[in-house]
This record gives C-alpha cells, sequence and structure tokens, in this order.
C-alpha cells in the first residue's frame, strides 16, 4: 500500500520538483532554505556534479522525504510495545491487543481466528461459505507462540477451567512438541 501511495504522490509531487530546479540558482537556494538537505545528499551531490546542479539535487530530496510529512503512516511502524516495568508496581505488563486477539491452550500454543476483521458484521448478507470461513479458528507456530508468550503476563499463561469450555479436548496434547 505504501508503494502505490509513494508513485501517486510522485506523479503529483514531480512537476513541483521539476520546475522548481529549471529555475534560477537562487530559487534552488531559497527552496533548500525551506526543507534543511540531509548531509550526505549534498554532500556527494557536490562531488559529482556542478554547483548548481548540486543545489537543486538537494532541494529535491528523495520522495520519500517529501511525502513522509504529507503521510506520515509511511515512517512509523506498527507498534505493540511490551512495558517491562509498570509505573505503579513494577511489574511486567501484558500487550491488550494480544490478550484480546488470541487464546492461550493448556498445553502452550496459541489459536486465533483465521480471518479476524468484520466477522462479526453483516452476517446476514454473508453467504454460508463465508460464514464458515469467518468462524474457523487456526492454530499459531512455534515462533509466533514464542513471541506470544513473551508479550503476556503469568496470568493469561495459568491453566483455567471453564464450564462447557468449547477447546476442552484441544488443551492437552500427546506426543506434541511445541
Amino acid at each position: 500500500m505504501a508503494a502505490v501511495l509513494a508513485r501517486r504522490l510522485s506523479g503529483l509531487l514531480r512537476p513541483l520538483s521539476a520546475s522548481v530546479c529549471t529555475r534560477t540558482p537562487q530559487t534552488c537556494k531559497l527552496s533548500s532554505l525551506v526543507q534543511p538537505p540531509s548531509l550526505l545528499c549534498s554532500a556527494t551531490a557536490a562531488v559529482r556534479t556542478s554547483p548548481r546542479a548540486a543545489v537543486c539535487y538537494t532541494a529535491r530530496g528523495s520522495i520519500l522525504q517529501r511525502v513522509v510529512p504529507l503521510v506520515p503512516s509511511l515512517t512509523q511502524q506498527p507498534c505493540r510495545s511490551l512495558t517491562y516495568f509498570s509505573v505503579k508496581k513494577g511489574k511486567r505488563k501484558s500487550v491488550k491487543s494480544v490478550t484480546q486477539r488470541f487464546m492461550r491452550l493448556h498445553c502452550g500454543l496459541w489459536i486465533r481466528r483465521k480471518v479476524f476483521a468484520g466477522y462479526k458484521k453483516k452476517l446476514w448478507k454473508k453467504m454460508p461459505a463465508r460464514k464458515k470461513r469467518l468462524r474457523e479458528i487456526v492454530f499459531c507456530n512455534k515462533t509466533q507462540c514464542i513471541l506470544l508468550d513473551k508479550m503476556t503476563g503469568s496470568y493469561w499463561k495459568r491453566r483455567n477451567w471453564y464450564v462447557n469450555d468449547p477447546y476442552q479436548r484441544y488443551h492437552d496434547r500427546v506426543n506434541l512438541k511445541v
């Protein structure tokens, strides 16, 4: 998605950057004052090209540098950070999105919905095959289970007993190495 967005925005911004550098060097210097160039970019441009071209090159910058102020989500990665020490008691805290989306079985495996987004929405207009797909639950692999164990506290790892538990047959696995 980021690549598609960058392509679309580069098409919009390309005429602007080309028109800036076709003008006088004073315009390029003025635009470089507005947007500070990176040191590495200006140093390599100054070595390779003439002074006028170096000023124009640093004024343009890369597409990503021009688009990031418009779309900040391009550089921000999704973050589900783990709190190692809480402010009140100094304890490790669980990541809430993990406890909401996944379930830990007694044997240490984690399960999740195969398709999570919109599995409860507008069921009246979904076909039976699609409703069945939305109800499917799958196991997480070994690396995901280890990561999810690190992201949750001991409260979520303890063994719980529920009346009429639908996952009762999956809690204890025989001859299974996780």
